[in-house]
């Protein structure tokens, strides 16, 4: 099994930073990539940023220049750093993997999510 679990979230004012973690644990042979996600109430999930094992990342627009995604330890833990916060970025962020475990072909596993939110 591999768990997901992000942490980092809160409360922050527009123009404020955050930091968001998500470390994978369990019986992981490797990690293709990690990703984050977004959901605010009436949304679909998307996709926020990307990295990929090798380091490369895509980022969706509306964060280009604000957030940066990066990762350790060959992306058993990544980070998402959030800059100049506007209210329309509060929403629960999730951390996706790509993730080979031990008996198992690749498949994609999702932590429990973590709120974020911008607010004077």
């Amino acid at each position: 099994q591999v768990q997901l679990v992000e942490s980092g979230g809160g409360l922050v004012q527009p123009g404020g930073s955050l930091r968001l973690s998500c470390a994978a644990s369990g019986n992981i042979l490797s990690i293709y990539s990690m990703a984050w996600y977004r959901q605010a109430p009436g949304n679909q999930r998307e996709l926020v940023a990307r990295i990929i094992s090798g380091g490369a990342t895509d980022y969706a627009d509306f964060v280009k220049g604000r957030f940066t995604i990066s990762g350790d330890n060959g992306l058993n833990t990544v980070y998402l750093r959030m800059n100049s916060l506007k209210p329309e970025d509060a929403a629960v962020y999730y951390c996706n993997g790509y993730i080979r475990a031990l008996g198992q072909s690749n498949i994609i596993y999702w932590g429990q999510g973590t709120q974020v939110t911008v607010s004077s």
